[in-house]
This record gives C-alpha cells, sequence and structure tokens, in this order.
C-alpha cells in the first residue's frame, strides 16, 4: 500500500513548550485512518504541518511523496481540507461559495459543482445564503468546497461536528465511498463511536506524543477479561488479587471485572465455585474504542 501521508520525526515546539514530539506516521492510499488525542494533544498543530499551514521546527511531513515545506506548491492542490470551521462567504449562496473558490483554483466547470453539491446533499439548498445555513450545513459545504478539486487527499478535522445522526450517518457514506475510489481520508475526530465504525487504523497521541498505532479490529479484541456477578464481590476482588494471575482484578460500576487462571471463562467460574463463590452471571468483556482511548490517555478526551 503506497504511503499517501507520512511524517518523520515530526516536531514542533512554541518557544520552550513542545506541541508534537518526533511523530512518525504512515498512511496508505485508500485508508480511513483516524487521529485521535484529547483536546491539546498536538493534532491540530500536526494537521496544520500537514497542510503547509506552520513549519515543523523538526522532522518532516511528506505529502504524496513529497516535502510539504520544500515542495508544497507540488502536491498541496492535490489536498482537500477541513479544518475547524470553514470559511464561508455568508452573504453568498452555497453554489456561489463553490463558484468562488473554483475561480481561485483556475476554474471549476458547472457540473462539478454539481456533483459536489449532491455528494454533501445540499442540491436543494443551493441557492440559499449560506448565513441561513445550520452548522450542519456549513459543515457539509465546508466539505463540498475540500472535495471540490477531486483531491486524492482528504484532510478532516471534526468533520461531524454540527451535524444530527442523519447527516453523520450520510458523512459516513460518503467517507467510505471515497476511499473505495482509492481516495485517502485523515480524519480528527471527538466522535470516537463514528472513527470506530468508519476507520481501518487509528493512531492516538497523547501531549504530543504517539501512544499507539493499530488497526481498528484489533484495538477491539477482547483482552482475557470477564464481567462478573457475585455475592460478596468485595471479598472475591481480595481473593482474586491474591492470585498471581488475578492481581489486575478490580471493581467496576459494581461489576467485578477480573482475568481466568487460564484465559477461559469456564476455568474462572470454576475457581470461584472451589472457593465457594458461585457466580450469578459471568461474560467476556468486550470494550469499544473510548474504553481503550481514556485508557491510553489518562482519562482525558
Amino acid at each position: 500500500m503506497d504511503a499517501v501521508l507520512e511524517t518523520h520525526d515530526l516536531s514542533k515546539s512554541y518557544g520552550s513548550r513542545p506541541a508534537v514530539k518526533k511523530l512518525n506516521l504512515s498512511v496508505g492510499q485508500g485508508e480511513i485512518f483516524g487521529f485521535l488525542g484529547p483536546n491539546g494533544a498536538g493534532k491540530t498543530t500536526t494537521i496544520r504541518m500537514a497542510l503547509g499551514l506552520i513549519r515543523p521546527s523538526g522532522g518532516t511531513v511528506e505529502v504524496l511523496g513529497q516535502d510539504v515545506a520544500r515542495h508544497g506548491d507540488r502536491v498541496l492542490p492535490r489536498v482537500g481540507a477541513l479544518v475547524e470551521s470553514p470559511a464561508l462567504y455568508l452573504y453568498m449562496s452555497g453554489r456561489d461559495n463553490l463558484k468562488a473558490v473554483g475561480d481561485l483554483l483556475g476554474g471549476v466547470p458547472s457540473r462539478r459543482i454539481d456533483e459536489v453539491l449532491e455528494l454533501v446533499g445540499l442540491s436543494g439548498r443551493q441557492r440559499d445564503r449560506v448565513k441561513t445555513y445550520s452548522m450542519g450545513m456549513k459543515q457539509r459545504l465546508g466539505l463540498a468546497i475540500a472535495l471540490l478539486h477531486d483531491p486524492d487527499l482528504l484532510i478532516l478535522d471534526e468533520p461531524a461536528n454540527g451535524l444530527d445522526p442523519a447527516g453523520i450517518v450520510e458523512m459516513r457514506d460518503l467517507l467510505r465511498g471515497l476511499a473505495a475510489e482509492g481516495k485517502t481520508v485523515f480524519v480528527s475526530s471527538h466522535v470516537l463511536a463514528e472513527v470506530q465504525q468508519i476507520c481501518g487504523r487509528v493512531a492516538i497521541i497523547n501531549l504530543g506524543e504517539l501512544v499507539k498505532v493499530a488497526r481498528v479490529a484489533e484495538l477491539l479484541e477482547s483482552q482475557g477479561e470477564f464481567v462478573v456477578l457475585v455475592e460478596n464481590a468485595e471479598a472475591v476482588l481480595e481473593l482474586l488479587q491474591r492470585q498471581d494471575w488475578g492481581r489486575s482484578a478490580r471493581m467496576d460500576g459494581g461489576s467485578l471485572i477480573c482475568s481466568s487462571p487460564t484465559g477461559r471463562g469456564r476455568d474462572l467460574a470454576r475457581f470461584l465455585a472451589g472457593a465457594g463463590h458461585w457466580p450469578d452471571s459471568l461474560a467476556e468483556r468486550h470494550q469499544d474504542l473510548e474504553d481503550i482511548f481514556l485508557s491510553l490517555t489518562g482519562g482525558d478526551r
């Protein structure tokens, strides 16, 4: 899989304060890649360096094999971006906003404007002034602008911002369709449930440092833990924590979370019953992306 976006020891400091520390990422063609981290983790700084808006203090960021700091004029026209709130002409219609941006790009055919308006679901409101648009509609217009020149790489910062549930589903389907066409989507979002559904891989950063890069499916695999409902749970907790294999046992919302001596639930049930603690229920514990994110970032969002 050819790399479309890569960072090599990418770093950025503001005075003595490091914002990004030697970040190494590689994003392949056709991926929907999630970029996650708490507020202040360095996500937006990284995105701004990838778009050539700020220069790194160290290291490099490459887009389509070219160093952005040196050859941005060659590759950035092949990148579409939606970063924070899109800059729009509120007194103009949605269609005229797209035409104005197209003129800056050297002209865009009217049929391409029709295509992107249809893609983002704004065909019916294209003649209305943008000042009458909801936040979600403005976000979709910003995405239309990012797609206007048919980019190879799409960089999106909180693309679901302001969208209602139906709009989030439409955004999900749109991004999947773009990836199926071979486009690469690099998305930063706080909507972790949505990231879990659309991203093949994610990178998690915290305090400017890379914490984890993995396939979402691998992150969500069972960690070999079980949720146990049992009488006298505190006594059972003490018993488990005295076992070499049970030291990670803990209470979570009234349920006992623990490992098994062999990794199998039936052997945990056998151990508990042998100690006189028959479990009322025992089920394999499954984490979602939010659980994993919070555990890797110390509970920050």
